[in-house]
């Protein structure tokens, strides 16, 4: 068991005793999730946030010898979001490489004893040749033609924002401060709300230019002495 804290892991629930989740890992680590760490406020009855086999998100809060402490709700909306990218590269991996290689199994294994799937398929679709220290030479074509042939989907984010103004100028001041945004789509909601959203490879870089500009706007928002609220993700 190679795990730390703060890290995101995939569980499936498997039962509920008393006010305490019981659930378990792919690899067959056990871990729990009290009921303060369900959901945020008041719980009046656990089996409303809960249902046996549903595969979860946790964060860790503490890792024993052979037991985690775990979260619900401290898993962020983007977290979630990467952690889904993750395994879902990982299984197109599979699937590449059932399709393509005998020993399948045996290769995937090999591959994630050095790469993570997801990075593993970025880099050998940018660099090739690293299929053929990992697959072997009579495979390697039909593999590598399946990884080229499948173009992955730019990820999407989206965010909130409210920028408020009491100043007879307000619309141009928060137009103008908008319109300083680059690398990210910017729609108007309604009461002071917008929605900023942006693509990218991955979550990682779609957040990225959601993060630069917020960054962006909130210190222009500090010049035109502007409200500013942002969306928790």
């Amino acid at each position: 068991m190679d795990y730390k804290e703060d890290d995101v892991v995939m569980c499936t629930i498997k039962s509920i005793e008393g006010a305490t989740v019981f659930v378990e890992l792919k690899d067959g680590t056990k871990g729990s999730i009290v009921m303060s760490e369900v959901a945020a406020g008041r719980i009046r009855n656990i089996r409303d946030y809960i249902i046996i086999g549903k595969t979860v998100f946790c964060k860790i809060l503490k890792v024993s010898k052979d037991h985690l402490e775990l979260s619900l709700r401290r898993v962020t909306g983007t977290e979630k979001e990467e952690m889904k990218d993750r395994h879902e590269k990982e299984r197109n991996l599979f699937n590449m490489l059932k399709v393509s290689v005998k020993k399948y199994e045996e290769v995937l294994n090999k591959i994630k004893e050095s790469y993570d799937a997801k990075d593993f398929l970025e880099e050998a679709r940018a660099n090739p040749s690293l299929v053929e220290k990992f697959i072997p030479k009579a495979e390697v074509v039909a593999f590598t033609k399946i990884l080229l042939e499948k173009k992955e989907k730019d990820k999407e984010v989206k965010t909130k924002i409210t920028i408020k103004s009491i100043s007879p100028s307000g619309i141009k001041d928060i137009k103008s401060v908008l319109e300083e945004t680059k690398n990210v789509e910017i729609s108007y909601l309604g009461s002071s709300k917008f929605s900023i959203s942006a693509k990218g490879k991955d979550f990682k870089e779609a957040n990225q230019k959601i993060q630069n500009a917020i960054d962006k706007i909130k210190s222009k928002v500090k010049e035109k002495k502007l409200i500013f609220e942002s969306e928790e993700k």
